[in-house]
């Protein structure tokens, strides 16, 4: 199943995130405030989806930080929650100017 930022939006409006231990070590190591995250949800769109992610599908997501920076977050949707996974500020080393497309791996 593929997600739609629409979705992701309502339930990022109602308050719906689970959020994992894993996205709250890399938002304290990557100095990304939580606030961020909603933030990117709610500018964002999805540049990538990963419909057969266990448990639930999930999506990559471009959209700014509360400082207007460009962000990506990684996004479980199931049981009617968001599950926040992972963000980070996008490399340009791993990702075109566009930010949305990965670059091809040098051989």
């Amino acid at each position: 199943m593929e997600l739609s930022i629409p979705e992701l939006q309502t339930l990022c409006l109602a308050g719906k995130f689970k959020w994992t231990a894993h996205i709250l070590t890399r938002l304290q190591q990557r100095g990304i405030n939580p606030s961020d995250v909603r933030s990117c949800i709610m500018t964002g769109e999805i540049i990538e989806q990963y419909p057969t992610d266990y448990p639930y599908p999930s999506c990559l997501i471009l959209g700014v930080s509360v400082k207007q920076k460009y962000l990506h977050t990684v996004i479980g949707c199931g049981e009617n929650f968001l599950w926040l996974i992972t963000a980070y500020y996008p490399d340009t080393e791993e990702w075109e100017f566009d930010l949305k497309t990965r670059k091809e791996p040098r051989k």
